[in-house]
């Protein structure tokens, strides 16, 4: 089965290469978009991946707009089944094919996705997401030994970080939301795919690890906090209207914990990203966090 790996590449040149590095004994075409990178790191890739198509963008499309044009691509070149990575991973032997095996009916496939740092712990095995709830707590798995998952489970989302998705699914479903941007695509796009009925699942013996956010400062940075607080707001409302009373307790609940998040890094900054994420979303300003 024709498999494409797209990996999204914007301002990391060496994660952007020891991704690739990971990928070079997987056996199957990849495709690296650039993000209008400053760094050097298309050239960077050239050199070393001179087998790997380098697509450029004249400006940084984000997560989504970056990874559909990575997908239009390997759609072009035939692929059944497309793999979505972030620079800021490395696969561990075996994962492509680990992945395809439980690929047939799927929408997607995650991986076992571990900390960089300790590879031994989860990050992601999946996640619950109700729209009506507006936040869903931590991941399914996090902080938990990698060797208590062995099983293939169902997840309410997919993780955009490392997903394969089928071609079915993507011809059903459609691409990603770009008016998102960044942050929450994954979860929008995976309550569309369980809408038109693809499930979603998570492999174990699949094993990426990720650096978690490196591309925008990290979980708690202003970046992260803006899109994260817009663009939960907007999935949540798009997928689960509610009345007036509980769809106000739904925003304030999701404010609060990226508020709490917030203070937890105790830096006025964080309180500010919250705040315009919140007025950007009321003011249904999508797109690119405004400088």
């Amino acid at each position: 089965m024709r498999v494409s790996a797209v990996v999204l590449s914007w301002n990391g040149r060496e994660d952007t290469l020891s991704c690739l590095r990971s990928l070079a004994g997987e056996g199957i075409d990849v495709i690296v978009v650039d993000n209008a990178s400053e760094d050097g790191s298309a050239e960077a890739v050239e050199r070393e991946f001179p087998a790997v198509e380098v697509i450029l963008n004249d400006r940084n499309l984000g997560y989504a707009g970056g990874m559909n044009v990575g997908i239009r691509r390997a759609l072009e070149r035939g692929a059944e089944h497309v793999l979505l990575l972030n620079n800021d991973v490395e696969l561990e032997p075996g994962a492509v094919a680990a992945l395809l095996a439980e690929a047939e009916g799927a929408g997607a496939v995650c991986p076992l996705i571990t900390f960089s740092h300790d590879p031994e712990t989860v990050w992601f095995a999946g996640a619950s997401f109700d729209p009506r709830c507006g936040y869903n707590g931590r991941q399914q798995g996090f902080g938990r030994p990698a060797s208590s998952f062995t099983d293939v489970s169902e997840t309410d989302r997919a993780c955009g970080a490392a997903m394969l998705v089928t071609r079915s699914a993507l011809d059903a479903v459609g691409l990603l939301d770009e008016d998102l941007f960044a942050y929450q695509e994954d979860t929008d796009w995976s309550l569309r795919a369980r809408q038109a009925g693809f499930p979603l699942r998570v492999a174990p013996a699949a094993r990426v690890r990720h650096k978690v956010s490196a591309a925008t400062g990290g979980e708690g940075s202003e970046t992260a906090l803006y899109y994260s607080t817009r663009n939960t707001l907007e999935v949540s409302e798009r997928h689960a209207p509610l009345g007036s009373v509980d769809t106000w307790r739904r925003r304030a609940v999701i404010l609060l914990a990226h508020t709490a998040q917030a203070a937890l890094g105790r830096r006025p900054s964080g309180l500010q990203a919250v705040a315009r994420g919140w007025s950007d979303f009321r003011g249904r300003r999508f797109g690119p966090r405004p400088k």
